[in-house]
């Protein structure tokens, strides 16, 4: 199984601060950092460092952010197809990291809103039955839903992470077979929590849903079952990221084993996702090889 994430990639500027700032209040921070980031690039990273076949497609602009991330992205494991987009600027997230290793993100999406499936057709002529599509939010609305409508007629699988949480989201179900959400994704697109957001979603035609609960670990519901799996026990210091981590980990065990999601994915989702929680950072916090390796074996 191959991987195709299309998605966006940005350049992360962290800021250390005690506290969000509120309306006409100005804060102090400290810089903490800059680094690649972008929901779509950090699990296609995770994926990648995994060992799948992982394809990004990804918009930037023409301009010096640009080749900053070429250059990050050089040093990973991926086949990148970067989309220069005219007239629009490389996207950045700030991201608000707070004492307890919890965070605020802002994320522009000139970049990520100006994609449209023309400018993937051709990288996506060499996906085929079986292989992974994976989405995230930060495309347009015509965008997404002409992406997963492409890649359920050539019989992809298709895994979706809907954050940042968009209203038209809820009109996608029926063309996505797995779902991975937080616990405010699922109250914004069902009305409600835990079991029961995972059955409406069931009656809306997915196959999988995965419900992340951060320190209480996640849930695996399909029409059979319902798994729990315990968060592992680790000392949080910046939790950028390990939603993404998880979700590409979890597919990542999937796909090398040739297995839908089981108990034992969201086992190995769970333990890398607690090492990117240990460590400040986007991609340099995540698990590398080696780490990734030990958990799949």
């Amino acid at each position: 199984m191959r991987a195709y994430i299309v998605g966006n990639v940005a350049i992360d500027e962290t800021i250390a601060v005690s506290e969000l700032p509120v309306t006409g209040a100005s804060i102090l921070g400290n810089a903490g950092g800059s680094d690649l980031g972008g929901k779509g690039t950090n699990q296609a990273v995770v994926m990648a460092r995994c060992g799948v076949s992982t394809t990004l497609v990804a918009p930037v602009g023409k301009d010096a952010r640009a080749d900053t991330i070429r250059h990050y992205l050089a040093d990973e494991p991926l086949r990148s197809e970067l989309i220069e987009m005219e007239d629009a600027s490389s996207d950045v997230s700030i991201i608000f990291r707070l004492p307890g290793g919890e965070n605020a993100i802002v994320t522009t999406t000139e970049s990520a809103q100006s994609l449209s499936l023309s400018d993937v057709r051709r990288i996506l002529s060499t996906a085929g039955s079986g292989d992974l599509m994976i989405l995230q939010g930060n495309l347009s609305d015509r965008t997404t839903r002409d992406i997963l409508e492409h890649a359920r007629a050539i019989g992809m699988v298709t895994a979706f992470n809907p954050s940042p949480v968009r209203s038209y989201f809820s009109d996608l179900w029926d063309l996505i077979d797995i779902a991975f959400l937080n616990k405010g994704e699922a109250q914004a697109l069902t009305g409600t929590t835990g079991r029961d957001a995972a059955e409406y979603l069931l009656s809306r035609g997915l196959r999988e849903i995965v419900l992340t609960l951060g320190g209480d670990g996640a849930t695996l519901v399909n029409r059979h079952d319902s798994i729990e799996v315990p968060a592992q026990v680790c000392e949080v210091v910046d939790t950028t990221g390990a939603g993404d981590t998880f979700m590409a980990a979890a597919l990542a065990s999937c796909a090398l084993r040739g297995q839908r999601l089981d108990r034992l994915a969201i086992e190995h989702a769970v333990a890398a996702a607690a090492i990117t929680v240990s460590r400040h950072g986007t991609r340099k916090a995540f698990p590398t090889i080696s780490e990734l390796e030990a958990i799949l074996r």
